[in-house]
């Protein structure tokens, strides 16, 4: 602590021990007095003599002792930026007001009742269960009321039914909207501009489909048809083939990915593109069936053994009895909120990883049979780790082989540099400017921080020094470590592909359709299918017949070509013995599964159970399954 610092901290406790406190003992040992004092005692202001141990001096001052409640609340009204937030939030905890109970609304809001609930309660509806509950507003009122009841409640129902149909019946009225994802928030805003009838307005929507089921899809283009029709013009950014065969215009960047990608090599209607050689999703846009992986036949889905849970009711979800193939490929399907995540991610997984760790199962699961699992794991789509320094190349391995090799140059044995001396964290060769990190934070006063390449190293997260520590490739080419970081995965491999480690690792990268990325890039700004194929890329090659794989709409964000990329990986881990469970809404991810579990028929309420389980063709002929009528 600074000087003054510690005077500060030696007045507090001089007037605190003045005030009954004892300061010469661990605080759990305080009475619950002494800690009222310390939380919530008043303000004391005292005249004190003190005296500096340093340099001898004494003097006077006059000194308030603030409570420890005071002094965060004080602290909390002065924050003007988030650096000053993140020193106070550690003080802070959030928690359900006990006022309202978490309502938002007073006790005069809550009071009148509407069909014998109150508005709070009213809120705690699905939307769903709301539409239901408004139907028969009307008439309990008064017979004067019902015109104007009438009137509103037609209103209410315009706008709900737009939510329905965009798949958010399943969300409540009391939901917060920090809490939707990206597409919930998307379709939301989508509703409230068709319900205000906009003209003359430009809409830019970024994969609005994702998360959608097809059934809500044709709802989502409906909305797009009522912008268009007020006089609206909207511009989407998606891969779906759903929405895309619904435009009227087209523009296909590419050909390919990152360096690859920049161009626009084709525009026009969907026939335009479906008879143009040089597109690229003119060839999904024909409404066909593709084969992207063998299926195995109906007779041998069970063939390597069953896992078998049965569960209880949880929220809406009813009880199951699920049964899933080993060493297959499944997909769980069904509408928005029908209980897809409930059933694996909240049961299924939960209850293996308690089976394999010897622990009690979840509540809500009765009982769970895998007879031959050892491991479950999840790829999902959350970022890889938060630390700034993690890259594609660390996380795939490939940055600990390359700095073994930059090592034993001539260069590197010369100045005595060894493997660890290139690392980004404690590496002598890492950039001093910004500590391996390859940005510096500018603190903009009353703006947020602005993260900025780094002005020395340029991004690199190297010194110069690194830069001279060079090896000839065998095809004759020179790099320095930090150049092949500048490169991307393709671009390494070629470099690299007289290094059988480095390169075997950057091939399976090229094979998860990973091969744009540059091996610097930094893996938590990677989108969410980025990230699930580079977690994939290090289960490449492994025996996995005692592995159970769990991906939660690995499709999301990606172009059909890298669809049939996805499958080809599922196909190689069913071929290692691994089981694949996909949750997906892609069609032509459900028609490739081996088995299809379908829940619903709808979400919320209105779904939670199993309609059919079985192959696409089981599905297909289904007529309660909302996903047979598009597959």
């Amino acid at each position: 602590m600074a000087p003054w610092q510690t005077l500060m901290w030696s007045l507090m406790k001089d007037i605190a021990r003045d005030m009954g406190v004892r300061t010469d003992v661990p605080f759990r040992e305080l009475t619950e007095k002494e800690r009222d004092i310390v939380f919530h005692g008043p303000a004391e202001k005292r005249h004190l003599l003190y005296y500096n141990e340093k340099t001898g001096n004494a003097g006077e001052m006059d000194f308030t002792y603030y409570s420890a409640t005071y002094t965060v609340e004080n602290a909390l009204s002065k924050v003007k930026d988030e650096k000053g937030m993140k020193r106070v939030e550690r003080f802070l905890k959030m928690g359900t007001c006990p006022c309202c109970n978490g309502t938002r609304l007073s006790e005069a809001a809550r009071a009148p009742l509407l069909r014998g609930i109150s508005l709070d309660k009213a809120c705690e509806m699905t939307l769903n269960e709301l539409i239901e509950w408004v139907k028969g507003v009307p008439g309990s009122l008064p017979k004067e009321m019902v015109p104007m009841a009438e009137s509103i409640c037609e209103s209410f129902f315009d706008t709900a039914r737009r939510l329905v149909d965009l798949g958010l019946g399943y969300l409540t009225l009391d939901r917060a909207s920090s809490t939707l994802s990206t597409g919930e928030r998307q379709r939301t805003q989508l509703a409230r501009s068709v319900r205000n009838r906009t003209t003359g307005v430009l809409y830019v929507l970024d994969e609005p489909s994702i998360g959608l089921h097809p059934a809500n899809i044709e709802g989502l283009i409906g909305v797009m048809d009522d912008l268009v029709s007020d006089g609206n013009t909207v511009v989407l950014v998606d891969h779906d083939t759903q929405v895309l065969t619904r435009s009227d215009w087209m523009i296909e960047l590419g050909p390919g990915a990152g360096a690859d990608g920049g161009n626009v090599i084709c525009t026009g209607t969907v026939k335009d593109l479906v008879n143009d050689g040089s597109s690229i999703i003119g060839r999904f846009l024909e409404s066909k069936a593709l084969d992207l992986r063998p299926r195995v036949s109906e007779e041998e889905i069970f063939s390597l053994g069953t896992i078998v849970m049965k569960t209880n009711q949880i929220h809406t979800v009813k009880p199951l009895d699920v049964k899933i193939p080993k060493g297959r490929m499944t997909v769980i399907t069904g509408m928005s909120g029908s209980g897809k995540t409930t059933m694996i991610l909240d049961s299924l997984v939960p209850a293996l990883n308690a089976t394999m760790n010897g622990k009690p199962l979840p509540d809500h699961v009765a009982s769970i049979s895998a007879e031959g699992i050892s491991q479950v794991k999840l790829i999902d789509a959350t970022p890889i780790g938060i630390n700034v320094r993690s890259t594609v190349a660390t996380y795939a391995n490939v940055h600990d082989e390359l700095r073994k090799v930059f090592a034993k140059t001539p260069a590197a044995k010369e100045k005595g540099v060894k493997a660890g001396d290139f690392s980004y964290n404690t590496g002598s060769l890492r950039c001093p400017t910004c500590d391996g990190t390859g940005s510096v934070s500018l603190d903009v006063q009353f703006l947020p921080d602005v993260d900025i390449p780094c002005p020395d190293c340029n991004g690199s997260r190297y010194c110069q020094d690194a830069f001279k520590m060079t090896r000839q490739s065998k095809s004759g080419s020179i790099q320095s470590l930090p150049d092949v970081m500048e490169m991307s995965v393709d671009e390494a491999l070629e470099a690299c592909k007289d290094m059988s480690v480095v390169r075997n690792r950057l091939q399976t990268l090229h094979e998860v359709g990973l091969g744009y990325l540059t091996l610097g890039e930094a893996t938590p700004g990677l989108s969410g299918g980025e990230a699930q194929r580079l977690k994939l890329a290090s289960e490449m090659g492994k025996g996995q017949d005692s592995t159970v794989f769990v991906f939660d709409e690995p499709t999301i964000g990606l172009h059909p070509l890298d669809v049939k990329v996805l499958m080809k990986i599922f196909q190689h881990l069913v071929e290692m013995g691994a089981t694949v469970i996909v949750i997906e809404h892609d069609l032509d991810v459900i028609r490739n599964a081996d088995y299809i579990i379908d829940m619903g028929p709808h979400g919320g309420e209105e779904g939670g159970r199993i309609v059919v389980a079985g192959t696409p063709e089981d599905v297909r002929a289904c007529p309660e399954s909302m996903t047979g009528r598009y597959i």
